[in-house]
């Protein structure tokens, strides 16, 4: 059985049903990423060839289509899921943004190669920080890289640095005080 992503899958191990995110075959087991409906828990899964066995498919996202907006919109969601792979600079393109010459090269050439992003942005008044920041967690998130982001503002410019990211990089963050 070959599990794909986005097909709806039932099994005694996983209480419910759940949608799968990833599946992989690796030496002496299997590997099931799935998010479990109802509590939106993600579980990363080792099983085995005989729970594989288990396994029930319930459907597909093809299969439960209803009509042609349903198929659209499954393509769309698609595109846009997979649109960092062939747009190098998606972020930039799809926020409300005209990022300056230093800022691209900083973010797109150095911070995104790295295997391990974790980095201070600290310079000048002035020198587009809330943007690079901006740019970095947009292509985090495109590329289902980052869960969880935390910035560290000074206290008085937390409400601008919200509104900012709320405006130019329709993200929403949560401020958090003493």
């Amino acid at each position: 059985m070959n599990l794909t992503e986005g097909q709806l899958i039932k099994a005694g191990f996983l209480n419910g049903t759940a949608a799968v995110k990833k599946f992989e075959k690796k030496t002496g087991y299997y590997l099931l990423e799935v998010v479990v409906n109802g509590t939106n828990e993600f579980k990363s899964l080792r099983i085995t060839e005989e729970q594989l066995g288990l396994v029930q498919i319930i459907s597909s996202d093809l299969s439960s289509m209803k009509d042609s907006e349903d198929f659209f919109f499954f393509i769309e969601a698609n595109r846009i899921r997979l649109a960092y792979q062939f747009d190098p600079l998606l972020a930039v393109n799809v926020s409300q943004v005209d990022p300056l010459p230093h800022q691209i090269e900083a973010v797109y050439e150095y911070v995104l190669k790295n295997p391990k992003i974790r980095f201070l942005i600290a310079d000048d008044a002035g020198a587009g920080k809330t943007i690079m920041a901006g740019l970095i967690i947009k292509e985090l998130q495109y590329r289902k890289m980052a869960r969880r982001i935390l910035i560290v503002a000074p206290g008085h410019l937390r409400y601008q640095w919200q509104r900012e990211m709320r405006e130019k990089f329709r993200t929403h963050f949560t401020l958090v005080g003493r």
